[in-house]
């Protein structure tokens, strides 16, 4: 009996280790898809990764055909980070790539049979100071009128004076083929994975269709609205509309702790529950007949966080759409509780009789999946017809060029009219200044700030009350 007990713990305690196992691993997988949501971390990674990998398969060739050399490899390897490290830019054209490598030693070439000719051989290892020189000349020179200008044809037209044991005409009919080989591998790297990573890696892009939306306060109905827009850009967008009663608005006493109950379901509801369900289906009747997105009602009763949730997990939401709430000039508990949960959540102050978002304002201040998120919902409210503004402030114009570098890799996988903005300004004096222009002001929850950091500089949504535009607040969830 005690050995069976023994057993038995044993096994349970087997099963918990590995139950917390599996979440740690799903916890850490998590963390590194947020982390390379972030553009320049993929770019290092995917220099980490394929970089060694083509110059492996170059060297294997290398050591298979007697005639190639080793000298190949430093042009390569610095002209494929030159490609992956910044895909879009003035390097990045394959073509470029293998033509600059290309003529930089057919250059060398020439400088070789030029010093052969005009000094006879010198039967030494030593470069001549004309040869190299020359090389460089002709490199910049038909390299500038080619347009093709690229660091490493300058390494290749030096490298043709020492192929050693090579000819130099074999050096250049091997840095042509192994410079194919790179561009092949970069085009395919960056038309099938880097141009389409949106799909691949971009969470709200691929989800947050279906859209809870806890009916509270007097802006319910615009929030709902907000959300409808939101869900109705993806073909398979739903919106589920809550309400949440307080446990003594039950019958018999027993109170029901957040379980959503479907209103088709034929069950018995209580007076509240039937006027709640009445406000809800009127309201859900107008998102289906102006925007043609489902729609389904919920009522819920227990704790307000805790249903909400609860009905997230039962309706399969993905993204909760909730107005905005005060309590005493903060954030209201209720919020506070989304924010920093497990789903995705919305904020929505709204400041008028809004339904329509055509010119909306995109704040970010890092890049990371929070901010390809709000890019994200941006373009789904403003469609074809908006436009965006993904703007970041700056304090110092040595700022601004990283600052352009950051946005144009956050916007460049967004589709719609996008326009972007370096604003050397303080972020709330900017918008401030600019809110009226527009119909919408996104920004994020500063959820990734430390407590002691959001007490010092309280977050930016809070220090705008006074602007006449609707505002979104996002909070990614964990």
């Amino acid at each position: 009996m005690d050995l069976r007990h023994l057993a038995a713990r044993a096994v349970a305690r087997a099963g918990a280790l590995r139950a917390r196992i599996r979440r740690i691993e799903r916890r850490e997988m998590v963390a590194f898809g947020r982390w390379i949501e972030n553009t320049n971390n993929l770019l290092h990674l995917s220099i980490l990764l394929i970089i060694p990998v083509l110059i492996a398969v170059v060297t294997l060739i290398s050591n298979s055909v007697s005639t190639l050399s080793f000298l190949l490899f430093p042009p390569l390897a610095s002209g494929s980070y030159t490609l992956f490290s910044d895909p879009e830019g003035r390097y990045a054209s394959p073509v470029k790539f293998v033509v600059a490598l290309t003529v930089g030693a057919l250059c060398g070439l020439v400088a070789v049979g030029f010093t052969g000719w005009a000094y006879g051989t010198t039967g030494t290892v030593l470069v001549h100071p004309s040869s190299a020189a020359l090389a460089i000349f002709l490199a910049g020179v038909t390299t500038w009128l080619l347009d093709v200008e690229a660091p490493s044809a300058f390494s290749t037209a030096l490298l043709t004076l020492v192929t050693g044991d090579v000819n130099p005409e074999e050096y250049v009919v091997s840095i042509f083929f192994a410079s194919v080989v790179i561009a092949i591998a970069f085009t395919v790297w960056r038309e099938q994975f880097y141009e389409r990573r949106a799909e691949y890696l971009y969470g709200t892009v691929r989800g947050d269709d279906h859209v809870l939306v806890p009916m509270r306060g007097e802006a319910a109905t615009q929030t709902a609205f907000f959300a409808a827009r939101l869900a109705a850009a993806h073909s398979a967008g739903k919106v589920v509309l809550l309400d949440v009663l307080p446990p003594e608005a039950t019958t018999g006493g027993d109170a029901d702790t957040g379980a959503a109950a479907d209103t088709t379901a034929g069950g018995e509801l209580d007076t509240d529950a039937d006027a709640s369900v009445e406000r809800l289906e009127s309201c859900a009747h107008k998102l289906r007949t102006q925007l043609g997105v489902p729609v389904e009602v919920a009522v819920a009763r227990g704790d307000p966080l805790t249903a909400t949730t609860e009905a997230a997990a039962n309706t399969n939401s993905d993204l909760v759409v909730v107005p905005y709430e005060e309590d005493r000039g903060l954030l209201s508990d209720y919020i506070r509780g989304l924010f920093g949960g497990t789903y995705d959540t919305v904020a929505f102050r709204s400041t008028g009789e809004t339904y329509r978002w055509r010119r909306i304002l995109v704040l970010v201040s890092r890049p990371g999946d929070a901010a390809h998120a709000m890019i994200d919902f941006a373009t789904r409210l403003a469609g074809k017809t908006g436009s965006v503004s993904v703007t970041t402030c700056i304090s110092s114009e040595v700022e601004r060029r990283p600052a352009e570098s950051k946005l144009a890799n956050l916007v460049e996988t967004a589709d719609g009219n996008i326009e972007t903005r370096v604003a050397r300004s303080d972020v709330t004096d900017f918008i401030t200044s600019n809110a009226a222009t527009y119909d919408l002001v996104v920004l994020g929850s500063s959820g990734d700030r430390s407590p002691a950091s959001r007490f010092i500089s309280p977050p930016t949504f809070e220090r705008i009350r006074e602007i006449d535009c609707d505002v979104s607040v996002f909070d990614r969830g964990h």
